[in-house]
């Protein structure tokens, strides 16, 4: 799911409005050894952005209180249809990942105030695609606070 975040993120900041104009963007990784040919993908091919380490876990921890990958839901057909619309959705995007390394912890974006405190954290769904018009609201908000 990073790939397609990264890459709605790096879109996003492309686009011909900039939305992202007065932001610095970066990625935090939690592991580097692993799939360092994966991470070379994601940031040539998604996300073209620094990406950092964060080997302690700490900033999962901080902001997103170290959670987890777990089941949504105990029905198998919500499970297969949610995994179907997924597939279909990263098929589109001609998007592939891959299982290697530790894929358990979840992660999100956080957007930072001009004083450097977080202002809006969203924590990651997977399967789904970003909340682009709730993040783009948060960015409009930090923004009004200059």
């Amino acid at each position: 799911m990073c790939r397609e975040q990264g890459r709605t993120l790096t879109e996003l900041a492309a686009s011909p409005s900039k939305p992202l104009a007065n932001f610095r963007l970066f990625g935090v990784v939690k592991e580097t050894g692993v799939d360092d040919e994966g991470l070379v993908d994601f940031s040539s091919q998604n996300f073209n952005f620094p990406l950092y380490r964060d080997q302690s876990l700490a900033f999962y921890q901080d902001f997103f209180n170290g959670r987890k990958l777990g089941l949504t839901t105990w029905n198998p057909i919500r499970l297969y249809k949610g995994y179907k619309t997924m597939n279909s959705r990263l098929a589109e995007k001609k998007l592939e990942g891959n299982l290697i390394g530790e894929g358990m912890v979840q992660g999100g974006i956080i957007i930072f105030g001009t004083d450097g405190k977080a202002r809006y954290a969203y924590e990651e769904e997977t399967g789904k695609d970003l909340p682009v018009d709730d993040i783009l609201a948060a960015v409009r908000a930090v923004e009004e606070e200059k």
